[in-house]
């Protein structure tokens, strides 16, 4: 009766554990392409995302619950800069579901006094799960 009593109460705190974890954990990664330094307004808080960082570097945001959330860029124009302009990329709003890895790109141009600021946006969702794309594969 002992060992039955023993083996309930292991398998009991074994299933409360497995029940505790947070679940999948959403990131996102942003990597500062522009010549320029970059700052991101998501979710109350300034993240600064310097220019020139080394291939493969990057800013991330960890442990961000599911949700929608808007987020804004602001940056800087270089001097001699006559004009500029910013991608609807540069803000909107961002879907994290369970799991979701998203890769922010920041891309700039400068041509003819023109300073031309783009984000390339990548998201780990199957968008065609919903609907939103066709489905590359198959039916």
């Amino acid at each position: 009766m002992k060992y039955v009593l023993i083996s309930f109460l292991l398998i009991t705190l074994s299933l409360t554990l497995i029940n505790c974890s947070d679940g999948p954990i959403n990131t996102i990664r942003i990597e500062n392409w522009a010549s320029n330094d970059v700052s991101v307004n998501f979710k109350g808080s300034l993240t600064d995302v310097p220019a020139g960082l080394p291939p493969g570097e990057s800013v991330d945001l960890t442990d961000i619950m599911e949700g929608e959330y808007e987020y804004e860029t602001i940056f800087e124009v270089p001097s001699g800069a006559t004009s500029f302009e910013a991608s609807e990329s540069c803000a909107g709003t961002l879907t994290l579901n369970a799991g979701t890895k998203i890769l922010i790109i920041y891309l700039s141009t400068f041509v003819e006094g023109k300073y031309s600021i783009s984000a390339s946006i990548t998201t780990s969702d199957n968008l065609s799960e919903e609907g939103i794309l066709p489905n590359p594969i198959g039916p």
